[in-house]
């Protein structure tokens, strides 16, 4: 153990101490991938842990744009909005530079619009362009449907390591898991430039039965998706199948991918198109259905869409009513996984209808749009009867309606939404991004969710997302104040009306986090971040009729360093720790470093990407994420704790035309555990392994 703590640490000071001696590989910006990082590496950790998950969203669009890079002279702000690269002061300069004075001539002549910089520059240049083949939408569909790329990917995925829900003799047999320990994936997809897709994904999880009486069709989710955009001038979009749906800031619907606080301390407002296509196997987060946005008037653009979805629930029999007992639900299954009987028997046992619309008015720095949705039950949902649940939404019906709006004024941008929920109850969002002047920008952002609005579907920029019960104010500050620095900064507080689940008082607050970078252009990036937060909890207590609360306390130190060695190899390094705190209990203390290898040989069909990681931490209150390298289109977010090392290799090989083949290996190593997981995930034993491997035709 003392010479892998040796290595990394020699890596660290090597990391910190090395200059890069080429150029990077364009393709690939040290940047765009630390972005990409920190925006699910903070989604997970703030979800309390979805180890693995799969957004094709947060990538494919950068992959189209790396073959097909986006002309800045003609991107509408739609278009520059779904590169991710850029904030909404940034996209409102480009477009008010080009309106004023007219197209650029070259990339770097961004360098005279406030809000880019050279790191930004170098950053999108892979994606964007300056000139290039002009708009035609006078494409057929067949055309379309026919011409363009395909894409077949083939995932499997096994645990090396026997866990209880599979072979545990005392269990019987209703149990344990129905199928076997493997995963499966298949997903199609056709797409002609970015403006036509269809396809289909189909899973199996670990445990779910395979091509059996419970599963006759072979897997146990299915997803397809047809959906085109920019049709005609009229028509903007149309969706059919599965597809998200987003509107104003999300207090009555946002769909899919929302992201919250992270690092890009700017990115505050939800924004996009109002439809777009669900192509990822997260089983509970989409609609089903039809949706189009049609532009009938030059400043108006308008959105319909019905979903009828079904999706897992516990179902009870509520026997206090007066005439029959009725089926109601009490709680929605989110986790996608079908393994054990009762498992299966949640599964699509309730049907969820959603009806919505929106219509936008749209002038040169002014919009403002009016949203409806409609979301129908075929059974009441009945919640538990904990006090904390009294303000929930409860029943088989709800009508939500909002106004949205943004205003550009000089170097201010405005924005928000206000909702309603059965027309009686209000909640509010408001935000404003201000250009303080080339080399700083400064967000604030205000929510009014009182505890008895309700929202089936929202998806906000808040503490908790869920969109009710919560007051607070957030102020973000990015500051560049001299060449390859950046301070990113946000603080955040906020406060509960009413009592949350464990914590039977209202309660308040905090959040801290700052960020120092430093890049030399696309060689090296090394950043120091803090990140402190405090939350109430209840505190244990003898008298079962008396809860109290007390505030914890999170700390996070982490040290990361990006360098890129030369065109072939570039190393990654961290080093993290935490500190929890909470009255009554011992500090939970957590301690992470880690030695990344990234290995791309020029002119040999065959990449490699590897880690060793070293990992102390006294319980799970101390627990650490790291965001792992994983096959294309899928990313790892392991939560690392107790005492231990992880260790994972990734290969691919290209060498076959139109074929890729990748592999992974992880292990996980614990020197002070016995068993691992528990439950029917119990392991007996300290290690956890798993093998996967992925092909993607491309035809």
């Amino acid at each position: 153990m003392s010479l892998v703590r040796i290595y990394l640490f020699i890596g660290l000071v090597l990391g910190l101490c090395t200059k890069g001696i080429s150029q990077a590989d364009t393709s690939r910006a040290i940047l765009e991938d630390q972005g990409v990082q920190d925006i699910v590496e903070d989604f997970v950790s703030r979800g309390e842990g979805e180890e693995e998950f799969d957004f094709n969203t947060l990538t494919e669009n950068l992959e189209y744009r790396k073959k097909h890079p986006l002309d800045l002279n003609s991107a509408t702000d739609q278009e520059l909005r779904e590169l991710g690269l850029l904030n909404e002061i940034q996209i409102n300069n480009l477009i008010t530079y080009r309106r004023e004075l007219g197209d650029l001539i070259a990339i770097y002549e961004l360098q005279s619009i406030s809000g880019f910089n050279v790191n930004l520059i170098k950053r999108i240049s892979p994606f964007v362009a300056v000139g290039g083949s002009p708009f035609d939408n006078q494409v057929p569909i067949l055309t379309m449907m026919a011409k363009g790329q395909n894409d077949l990917f083939f995932r499997w995925a096994k645990g090396l390591q026997t866990k209880k829900g599979f072979t545990d003799p005392v269990l019987p047999t209703d149990q344990r898991y129905l199928g076997n320990d493997q995963k499966y994936y298949v997903r199609f997809k056709h797409s002609f430039e970015n403006r036509l897709s269809y396809g289909f994904t189909a899973e199996k999880d670990p445990g779910e039965p395979f091509a059996d009486t419970l599963n006759k069709y072979g897997f146990d989710f299915y997803s397809f998706h047809f959906y085109i955009k920019d049709l005609s001038k009229k028509i903007k979009s149309i969706a059919i199948g599965d597809f998200n749906a987003s509107m104003g800031q999300g207090l009555i619907m946002h769909s899919g991918f929302g992201g919250g606080k992270s690092s890009f301390v700017m990115n505050i407002k939800r924004g996009g198109r109002t439809v777009i296509p669900y192509t990822s196997i997260a089983e509970s987060n989409f609609l089903r259905g039809v949706g189009i946005t049609i532009a009938p008037f030059k400043k108006i653009e308008t959105s319909l869409f019905v979903s009828r979805v079904n999706k897992d629930a516990n179902i009870f029999i509520d026997t206090t009513q007066f005439i029959s007992d009725e089926e109601v639900f009490t709680s929605l299954q989110i986790s996608g996984f079908h393994r054990t009987k009762a498992e299966f028997l949640d599964k699509g046992s309730i049907q969820q209808t959603n009806m919505g619309a929106n219509i936008n008015y749209k002038d040169k720095n002014f919009k403002i749009g009016l949203n409806g949705l409609y979301t129908k039950f075929n059974r009441p949902f009945n919640r538990s009867p904990q006090i904390y649940n009294q303000f929930y939404f409860s029943g088989d019906e709800l009508l939500n309606a909002s106004v949205d709006y943004t205003y550009f004024y000089k170097n201010l941008h405005f924005f928000g939404e206000t909702a309603v929920s059965d027309f009686k109850n209000f909640a509010t969002v408001n935000g404003l991004m201000v250009s303080l002047d080339r080399k700083a920008e400064l967000a604030f952002f205000h929510r009014y969710i009182p505890r008895d609005y309700s929202a089936v579907n929202s998806n906000i920029f808040a503490e908790t997302g869920q969109g009710n019960n919560e007051n607070g104010l957030y102020v973000g500050l990015e500051v560049r104040p001299t060449k390859g620095w950046k301070i990113s900064s946000y603080f955040d507080f906020w406060s509960h009306p009413w009592l949350r689940f464990q914590i039977d008082q209202p309660s308040n607050g905090r959040e801290f986090f700052t960020r120092l970078t430093y890049t030399v252009k696309r060689k090296m990036e090394a950043y120091i971040q803090v990140r402190y937060e405090e939350k109430a909890k209840n505190l244990v207590s003898e008298d079962i009729h008396i809860s109290n609360i007390a505030s914890h306390q999170r700390t996070q130190l982490r040290l990361h360093v990006s360098n890129k060695i030369s065109k072939e190899l570039e190393l990654r390094n961290r080093a993290e720790f935490h500190l929890f705190k909470f009255p009554g209990q011992k500090d939970s203390k957590g301690f992470l470093i880690y030695q990344d290898v990234i290995y791309k040989p020029v002119g040999v069909p065959i990449q490699f990407s590897s880690r060793l990681a070293l990992f102390d931490t006294y319980d799970y209150n101390s627990r650490i994420y790291a965001y792992e390298n994983d096959l294309l289109y899928n990313f790892s977010v392991p939560a690392l704790y107790n005492r231990g090392t992880r260790f994972y290799l990734n290969v691919r090989y290209t060498g076959i035309r139109n074929l890729s083949i990748e592999g992974r290996y992880s292990i996980t190593s614990y020197s002070n555990v016995e068993t691992i997981g528990s439950g029917l995930e119990e392991i007996k034993g300290s290690k956890r392994s798993e093998i996967k491997a992925q092909l993607k035709y491309s035809f």
